[in-house]
């Protein structure tokens, strides 16, 4: 939202379409850390999901995150963190048990993996390959308990520098869906968590994270979430709570509504309607609905405001930046 910050949770299926399904959200204030939020957002939605699962919730993010703060974050949390991380990155393996008598403090940093340097890259603890209609051959190898080498300033000043342990994962593929003025790159993610990491579910999960951004263009585009100039964050805060529940009741509403496509439009199956087409078609099915809302009032314009009224500036509030 334009002004604001926010920061959604949606739940992802496997399934190729543009469809998610918002379960919470979250206005990160200026005055706050974005990676403390973040934490606390996560907390209380495992919190709010009940028991511990057999199989914890996956919580896939970008590589605007800082993968290491949201590991230390949530070692007590039963769920696992996915986030991309550059190619640049170094990490360390815990060493081994101290032979014979020795001096001094033990290490704590040995067999330096710089994620760049594929030639002297350590053997990897696990590796699965696969085949993908869009990707072709795709490997995918992981390297478990390794951390970074953190320095006393940041978020870990002013206290020892703590062990952050996860698994380093990378991803090779044979090919791009599209390679027209494309890279092929290799994929690094960051992974922690209770047990060990599902390869392949990794491997998928971080491609179905791009169904978001389909998702914030269509809420700003079409539904006008960045639309209104609001003033106070308790307006945005409810616009925004607005839109999700629109956007819900859309998503319901898929299999309810038939498909008024445009004259240059290819017919879809009623199955994967996309969420346009759904909004297209909503305003027949919202007839036949019931609503608890009052009956409309009055277009006549009222007295407006009386003359003599003061009325004051309107309480500004800091501008949203991003650092450098």
């Amino acid at each position: 939202m334009a002004g604001w910050s926010y920061q959604w949770v949606s739940q992802l299926s496997f399934t190729p379409d543009s469809w998610t399904a918002p379960v919470d959200a979250l206005r990160i204030a200026p005055t706050s850390d974005a990676t403390d939020a973040t934490v606390g957002q996560v907390r209380r939605l495992v919190e709010a999901l009940g028991p511990p699962k057999k199989v914890p919730p996956l919580f896939v993010f970008d590589a605007g995150y800082d993968p290491i703060a949201l590991a230390a974050g949530l070692q007590d949390v039963a769920a696992q963190v996915l986030v991309r991380i550059k190619s640049d990155r170094v990490f360390y393996d815990d060493p081994g048990p101290r032979r014979g008598p020795t001096k001094g403090r033990p290490p704590r940093h040995v067999r330096r993996f710089k994620l760049s340097e594929s030639r002297s890259a350590p053997r990897p603890d696990a590796q699965i390959q696969l085949e993908d209609p869009r990707y072709g051959t795709v490997r995918v190898r992981a390297w478990h308990h390794r951390h970074p080498k953190l320095h006393g300033r940041g978020r870990w000043a002013g206290a020892e520098n703590p062990i952050v342990r996860g698994s380093v994962i990378r991803v090779d593929v044979e090919h791009l869906p599209n390679p027209i003025g494309r890279t092929k790159k290799t994929l690094w993610l960051w992974w922690s968590g209770p047990g060990a990491p599902d390869l392949e579910l990794c491997f998928r999960a971080y491609l179905r994270r791009f169904d978001i951004e389909h998702a914030y263009r269509f809420v700003k585009n079409t539904l006008g979430w960045t639309t209104p100039s609001l003033q106070t964050p308790e307006q945005a805060d409810r616009w925004t709570w607005i839109v999700i529940a629109a956007y819900t009741q859309l998503r319901l509403a898929r299999s309810l509504v038939d498909d008024l496509r445009l004259p240059w439009e290819r017919r879809l199956d009623p199955a994967r309607l996309t969420p346009a087409r759904v909004r297209r078609g909503f305003r027949r099915l919202c007839a036949t609905l019931g609503t608890p809302a009052s009956p409309p009032k009055s277009d006549t314009p009222g007295p407006g405001r009386p003359k003599g009224t003061p009325t004051g500036p309107f309480k500004r509030y800091p501008v949203v930046k991003k650092s450098a």
